[in-house]
């Protein structure tokens, strides 16, 4: 078992390499104002990240250098990557603001990586603590593939631009929980309604691709927040409830308490 955590396989650092490749090209294609391109290479590396971990587990060959190797390919795809498109279409204009943004989504995916790795054997596998990074990668590309879909240019977007980009880094960086999705078992047989669902959401997002996408993943980072205030608003109203209950328990503790000079006794006398 040792040997096989060590070991290094083809096939799950096959889809690795190519999304490193595909975050690779999105920085060639945002150096050479070709933003489209960009965009849609940091979609398929969130697909292809999505893979490589499930056929990993699905084929037994997990290792060690896998999982490395795959970190360092997420900083450059969903790290690095998104931060310069995002830079090279709108920020630039804004000056040191411009880069500070793209700094702090940078900084909040490495931050997020570096805290995933470390936490990934303690934390609820239901959620993720964070924005997760290929989340917010998809954040910044959607907005500039229907930016640029819609016909605006970076300098007319910059300030949603950097309002946006700052967002992402610090949600990749909170404590807020996200639902993973590693409860679906793609082994269990689901009933025939699901398949029709799939087959209606593959329609809608091939419908309009850059606003479907975008405004899925604006949705799923809303939801955490929408979430953690829900879960706040309830905790606040426990704690105002339990004061109204200890009340109420004293009163009656010193209703049946027998007054000074008196005994609880009905038969004896005072």
């Amino acid at each position: 078992m040792d040997k096989r955590r060590r070991g290094i396989y083809i096939l799950p650092n096959l889809f690795t390499t190519a999304a490193l490749f595909a975050g690779f090209y999105a920085i060639v294609q945002a150096m050479n104002d070709r933003f489209e391109y960009a965009a849609v290479a940091i979609f398929i590396a969130m697909v292809l990240d999505g893979l490589d971990g499930r056929i990993a587990r699905l084929t037994n060959t997990q290792s060690d250098f896998g999982a490395e190797y795959d970190s360092l390919s997420d900083m450059v795809s969903f790290g690095a990557a998104p931060a310069l498109v995002m830079y090279e279409w709108a920020l630039q204009d804004l000056g040191k603001l411009g880069w500070i943004a793209a700094f702090i989504y940078c900084a909040g995916a490495a931050l997020r990586l570096a805290r995933f790795n470390t936490n990934i054997d303690v934390v609820d596998k239901r959620y993720f603590q964070g924005l997760p990074s290929p989340a917010a990668a998809a954040l910044v590309a959607g907005m500039v593939w229907v930016g640029l879909d819609n016909g605006f240019s970076g300098d007319e977007l910059r300030w949603y631009a950097a309002a946006l980009t700052i967002f992402a880094g610090v949600s990749m960086v909170s404590n807020v929980l996200f639902w993973s999705g590693k409860s679906i078992n793609l082994r269990k047989s689901v009933p025939f309604i699901v398949l029709i669902a799939l087959v209606l959401a593959f329609a809608l997002i091939s419908s309009y691709p850059p606003g479907i996408l975008f405004g899925l993943f604006l949705a799923y980072a809303a939801s955490g927040y929408v979430v953690a205030a829900v879960r706040w608003r309830k905790r606040k109203l426990n704690r105002q409830d339990q004061p109204v209950a200890t009340a109420a328990t004293e009163d009656n503790d010193n209703s049946a308490a027998p007054e000074e000079g008196t005994s609880s006794d009905p038969g004896s006398k005072p």
